[in-house]
């Protein structure tokens, strides 16, 4: 899995896409929480769930279905001045979703684990991708060694500068589209 540093950077990344305006602190705490929530299942290992678990590690909560579940709870409870339906109520919607889902994709890209169950809990089949990139990050204090140093090196390249390019790009778009004053 990648860290929940990376997960953070991916939200801010994608909330920076979704719109230029001036969000308030909870918008963008609630991306970084629904960015990172889905790693809340390794609490599922205390419990005794198997890996490859539907309700393991990387199992439901890394699935579409999870994401949007949670979507559709922050909007609803979020934004609850939001008229239900309109316009801005999907965008919200998909946004937050997306940002979810981005939690699963990006540990799709990992060189390790169990893959994500991203139809869960429909189909409990892992999936990664054919290019998995990202090194998968060490659990627990060993992700303060020399092991964790190169996760973030590896986060950086593959990850971080994407997102910042991604961000710098929608950000040139968006002036060179403004209309002159």
């Amino acid at each position: 899995m990648p860290t929940i540093f990376t997960h953070a950077v991916a939200a801010v990344a994608l909330g920076k896409v979704y719109s230029d305006e001036k969000r308030p602190a909870r918008f963008w705490l609630l991306s970084i929480l629904c960015a990172v929530l889905p790693d809340a299942d390794v609490i599922s290992f205390s419990f005794g769930f198997p890996r490859g678990s539907m309700f393991g590690h990387r199992g439901i909560t890394h699935s579409l279905f999870f994401a949007l579940l949670l979507a559709l709870l922050i909007v609803r409870l979020a934004f609850k001045k939001m008229p239900a339906f309109s316009k801005d109520w999907w965008k919200l919607l998909v946004y937050f979703f997306a940002v979810t889902a981005s939690h699963g994709l990006l540990d799709a890209l990992t060189d390790g684990g169990t893959g994500a169950a991203f139809f869960a809990p429909f189909d409990a089949t892992r999936h990664f991708f054919p290019w998995r990139p990202i090194e998968v990050s060490p659990v627990g204090l060993r992700f303060f060694s020399s092991r964790g140093l190169e996760v973030i090196k590896s986060e950086f390249i593959w990850v971080w500068i994407p997102a910042m390019l991604l961000v710098a790009s929608f950000w040139l778009y968006r002036r060179l589209r403004a209309p002159m004053k």
